[in-house]
């Protein structure tokens, strides 16, 4: 149920003078807030166009009581209770541009509770996503044949991330335009591709990949996790994710993090068998 009331609060967008007390609120909860943190640190520099990052500010206070992300995805930090409500009614007075809201859940799901009495139903709400870290040596032993992506392995990796996404998603991303692939050739340009390559009989396929999706403040995490679906069940993925995580915090950052749906029961375990452990709880709101 909607709390409409009034409160001292005021939303504006946050610019380079906000950004030191901006990374303040987000290393509160550094795994929680990493894919807002990735936009912090980055003010000051150009940007998508329409996208945000909106700050809620107190009636004498000129520094940001909680954040959100307002682009592709809606990410909020240190969002609650009447911070959480005049965000809502900033969000309220124009239309709804994300495809997701993403954050820890205790955020996210009030946030939608809030929205849901004006923006358009969503596909699904994945209320329970264990947000997993490991900041120490992986449990199993690493795969010798997982490796970063290399520029000219470009084209190879865009089929298996486009299996990922329409698998755990539901829909092919390339029908929305050339945006999808040009994020998956900036992630391999920029070292943060990681995959295994088989020959499964017609030339050289990914059979496992993994991208560092986000990274800010000393957290790495990690995305689009994909096994070809022929080799699934033989423990690719735990030994996949153990060289990811070995080489991700000798070059990136000490603390590597995940999340995954609460019914993917293999994902979990396998993750678990590396060393992963639950800190905190995601939820995504697709539309």
């Amino acid at each position: 149920m909607a709390l409409w009331r009034r409160s001292a609060q005021s939303v504006r967008p946050v610019g380079p003078a906000d950004r030191d007390a901006a990374l303040e609120l987000c290393l509160r909860d550094p795994v929680g807030s990493v894919l807002a943190a990735v936009q912090v640190e980055r003010l000051g520099q150009p940007g998508p166009s329409g996208t945000q990052l909106l700050g809620v500010f107190g009636e004498d206070d000129p520094r940001p009581a909680a954040l959100c992300w307002a682009g592709a995805n809606l990410v909020p930090v240190a969002l609650y209770d009447e911070l959480l409500v005049e965000l809502a009614e900033h969000l309220h007075r124009r239309s709804r541009r994300c495809s997701s809201i993403v954050g820890p859940a205790d955020m996210v799901l009030p946030l939608w509770d809030e929205l849901s009495t004006s923006w358009s139903l969503p596909r699904e709400v994945r209320a329970d996503q264990p947000s997993l870290v490991i900041d120490h040596e992986p449990a199993v032993a690493p795969d010798p044949a997982v490796r970063l992506a290399r520029r000219d392995e470009t084209m190879l990796v865009l089929p298996a991330s486009v299996a990922m996404f329409t698998e755990e998603v539901g829909y092919d991303p390339t029908v929305m335009g050339g945006s999808y692939g040009a994020r998956v050739a900036e992630l391999v340009a920029t070292g943060r591709t990681y995959l295994r390559l088989e020959d499964l009989g017609d030339g050289p396929q990914v059979v496992f990949k993994a991208d560092v999706g986000a990274l800010a403040i000393g957290v790495a995490q990690v995305q689009g996790v994909w096994v070809h679906p022929e080799l699934r069940g033989r423990g690719m993925a735990g030994a996949g994710m153990a060289a990811v995580v070995a080489d991700v915090r000798a070059r990136l950052a000490p603390t590597v993090s995940l999340y995954v749906n609460d019914y993917n029961a293999p994902a979990l375990g396998a993750y678990r068998r590396v060393g992963f452990r639950q800190v905190g709880t995601y939820a995504t709101v697709l539309f």
